[in-house]
Order: structure tokens, then sequence, then C-alpha cells
């Protein structure tokens, strides 16, 4: 079982804050599975600016932004693995697609997004990753198709 935290994080994700998306990895299996978690704060800049009269469902943490989590997270799936293959990840790091998008629930500030993520096919520079995301025993998205993309490549060569 590999487990990263988030400095590991950001030595494979080229995002910093505020997009840096992911902040811990429970579990993770080279070139086939990743259980990673996100935590929703008050703090986010997508609460900024809010008026304070606003109901508590105003909160909700904007589906957008889970989508892009779960596509950091596959990233981290797909690049760590990529490392250990001894493949170098050189270029850009692109959200290509998502597609089969279900959400039947939320997050607010204080929750815990879990985003279990699964790689479905490695084509090229192409990654095709499918899975769900949950707040505790709640699932809130399940995610058909999601499709990321390095321009410039992967390159063999000792991984770094």
């Amino acid at each position: 079982m590999v487990t990263l935290e988030h400095a590991d994080i950001r030595r494979i994700l080229p995002h910093r804050h505020p997009v840096l998306l992911v902040d811990r990895v429970l579990d993770l299996e080279p070139g086939v599975r990743i259980v990673a978690t996100k935590t929703v704060t008050g703090s986010e800049p997508c609460y900024a600016g809010l008026d304070e009269h606003l109901p508590a469902s105003a909160y909700a943490y904007p589906a957008s932004l889970l989508v892009e989590s779960f596509g950091q997270t596959g990233a981290v799936l797909w690049l760590y693995s990529a490392a250990t293959a001894g493949e170098r990840s050189e270029g850009t790091l692109i959200f290509g697609s998502a597609r089969e998008v279900t959400i039947t629930g939320s997050a607010y500030p204080g929750d815990v997004l879990r985003h279990t993520v699964e790689i479905d096919q490695l084509i090229g520079d192409n990654a095709f990753m499918r899975g769900e995301t949950w707040v505790g025993d709640r699932r809130i998205a399940t995610l058909g198709s999601v499709l990321a993309v390095v321009r410039e490549g992967l390159a063999a060569g000792t991984g770094s």
C-alpha cells in the first residue's frame, strides 16, 4: 500500500494553491487504483465574497471543483505510476474531458471528499479513468469516464 502526503503530491502535480485540490493519498496501487482526499474548508476561494445572509445550501462545494479534484487525483495515480515505471513526465498536464458524470450529493465546508479513481486505459499520452467521490458513507458523484492528457508526453528515462 502506497500512501502520499501533501508534500509528495506537490512533487507529482504541477498545481499549487489555490488550484491544488488533493490533500492526501490514502492508498495507491500503481497503474490501477488510487484513493485520495481533499478537505473542503470555508476559506476556499470559491466562498470568498458570498453574502453572509445566504442559506447553508449556498455553500455547497462547486461541482466543477469536485470534478477537478477527482481529475487531479487520477493524474497523481497516472504520473506516479509512470515514474515508478521509469517514465519521465514532461509537458503540460491537461484535463481533457469528463463524461457520464452524475452528481448525487453535495459537500460543504468541513467535509472530506474521498475520491476513488481507477485507470481504465492508457493510450500514448492519454489516460482514461473512472471512479466515485464520497463524503463519509455518502457517494456524491460518479464519473464514468475522465480523460487526462500530457502534451509533449511521457518519455522513457530515469524517472524523477
